[in-house]
């Protein structure tokens, strides 16, 4: 068992050299601001050149190149991070491979539904479904949601469902038990809330909920924490009265902080179970 979780170490050791090196000679002088000069054995960057503009000893630096194993701080492989300026994904791929937590992919309001993920949502004809970026704002939705929450109904900056549920009683007041599922639903923004705690946007968001909700300002004042916000919920439907859902969500893309929510009509069958459980 041992030799085996020996050769993995080893293995990664490896890789993060190969990663290091390789990202290491991809860069030229000019990229992180140093002359060319005219003799340079060495393609790309020197050991020396990263580590003096990480900040961090060249000793350490070359070891970790090397794949010893060594145990390196947060803000070390940040700052190498930056020298060789990798991308999110690459960041915390060096972070894996020197076996760090992985940091937190820094939140960012995308404004956009990815191509795949609208076909996504118009392939799903008959289940309501609309993605949320990480304030909630929905940026896309299907005819299906269209139905029954009347995203077009509202101008472009009320599209939030967080806005929609807590401060436009066209919405939160034909949810049966609105009162019971509110307390999950805004401990459920408060997780997204804690990835861009200096968003404007979002400080924005919950600074004008505040004024124009007492139910959100009491809520939010209880820093309560909830995982995913799923399960069941029922609306009444114009013309068809209450009509419960069953409602999860999923990420489509995560560096970009995109989710899809999706509701499904529960059948009598599952309601009867339910009400009996």
């Amino acid at each position: 068992m041992n030799n085996v979780f020996d050769n993995r170490l080893d293995r990664k050791h490896g890789e993060l050299a190969d990663f290091l090196r390789r990202r290491r000679e991809s860069l030229s002088p000019l990229d992180v601001g140093l002359p060319a000069g005219k003799r340079r054995r060495t393609p790309g960057l020197r050991r020396e050149e990263v580590a003096a503009l990480a900040g961090v000893g060249i000793t350490w630096y070359t070891w970790l190149e090397q794949g010893r194993d060594i145990k390196v701080s947060t803000a070390f492989l940040d700052n190498v991070s930056r020298v060789l300026k990798l991308y999110e994904t690459e960041r915390r791929h060096l972070f894996l491979l020197a076996h760090q937590r992985p940091p937190a992919i820094s939140g960012q309001a995308w404004c956009e539904v990815p191509t795949l993920v609208r076909r996504l949502l118009d392939d799903l004809t008959e289940r309501p479904s609309y993605v949320l970026n990480l304030r909630w704002d929905v940026i896309g939705w299907n005819a299906a949601a269209e139905q029954l929450f009347k995203f077009e109904q509202r101008d472009p900056g009320d599209r939030n469902m967080l806005w929609m549920l807590f401060a436009d009683d066209r919405l939160n007041r034909r949810i049966v038990g609105w009162h019971l599922q509110a307390p999950q639903v805004l401990a459920s923004f408060r997780r997204d809330f804690a990835r861009a705690p200096e968003d404007e946007s979002m400080i924005g968001l919950v600074r004008s909920l505040e004024r124009v909700s007492s139910s959100f300002r009491t809520l939010w004042n209880q820093y309560d924490v909830h995982g995913r916000c799923d399960g069941r919920r029922s609306f009444i439907v114009e013309g068809q009265g209450t009509v419960a859902f069953d409602h999860s969500s999923f990420i489509v893309d995560e560096e970009k902080h995109l989710r899809l929510v999706y509701y499904a009509v529960a059948t009598d069958r599952e309601i009867g179970e339910a009400a009996t459980n």
